[in-house]
């Protein structure tokens, strides 16, 4: 594994680990030299083999399950990450989320607490307990949010997404503000479309739209939304915080007409 050391030294949890983005942002994590906690909920298996392949390549990788829907589980998972590291934490990136078709006509105001209790309430919660622990560290620490372009386009039968990503943008910004006198730097990144298996093939024109929209002509990988959250923990973005980053090949800088 190559390691150019952005990370070294730095101790990782990331959530929703066992799902694609989550991979490749953990893979990039390890890569740079941080020790990594992946987070999974149901995706065991896949988180496993993630974390076996970092192991596998000299680095340092541990899987935790819980259900981030629970306040008290998303305590619990902060700590228990720490605690496998030596009760340091110096990066979370709130990863974990869902995102269900369901037209705004017919949905219900239980189906719209699902999507924003996995996507929105899960990272203030995490973000909370990382705060209090990172707070007493030296140096700090780091948080940053996956949000989506989303969060300015919604999709149609996205309203529930697209509200909580925009949420979620907008508690960076207050938590960048709250929390930074406690040496603690929020940030959001904001991917467009990343490709994962079967994609191309479930959805080909999505997936041809996307990439005549793009500047640099192809869609997202899990890796790029790694590259910009690597950065946003890593010293060169000290003076970075209350940010989105978007990531999403240029599609959002293209005009409406």
């Amino acid at each position: 594994m190559s390691r150019r050391g952005l990370l070294d030294g730095q101790v990782a949890l990331i959530t929703g680990a066992g799902g694609g983005v989550g991979r490749g942002i953990a893979r990039r994590f390890a890569e740079e030299g941080a020790a990594v906690a992946l987070h999974c909920r149901t995706a065991l298996a896949s988180a496993r083999e993630t974390a076996a392949r970092i192991r596998e390549a000299g680095g340092a990788a541990v899987v935790l399950r819980a259900d981030l829907t629970d306040e008290d589980a998303c305590r619990g998972l902060v700590a228990g990450a720490a605690d496998r590291f030596g009760g340091r934490l110096t990066a979370l990136v709130n990863n974990a989320g869902v995102q269900p078709l369901r037209e705004l006509a017919g949905m219900t105001a239980a189906e719209w607490r699902e999507v924003v209790d996995a996507n929105l309430t899960s990272a203030f919660t995490c973000t909370q307990a990382a705060a209090r622990l990172m707070r007493g560290q030296d140096g700090g620490g780091s948080v940053t949010h996956i949000a989506s372009v989303e969060a300015r386009s919604p999709a149609p039968a996205h309203a529930h997404y697209s509200a909580s990503k925009a949420a979620v943008v907008a508690h960076a910004r207050a938590a960048a503000r709250e929390y930074g006198p406690w040496g603690v730097r929020v940030n959001t990144v904001s991917p467009g479309l990343i490709d994962r298996e079967g994609l191309a093939e479930e959805w080909p024109e999505g997936v041809r739209r996307w990439r005549q929209a793009s500047a640099v002509g192809r869609i997202g990988r899990p890796e790029d939304v790694g590259d910009a959250c690597v950065f946003l923990a890593s010293p060169l973005a000290s003076w970075v915080t209350g940010h989105d980053l978007v990531v999403d090949g240029g599609v959002s800088a293209r005009p409406p007409w």
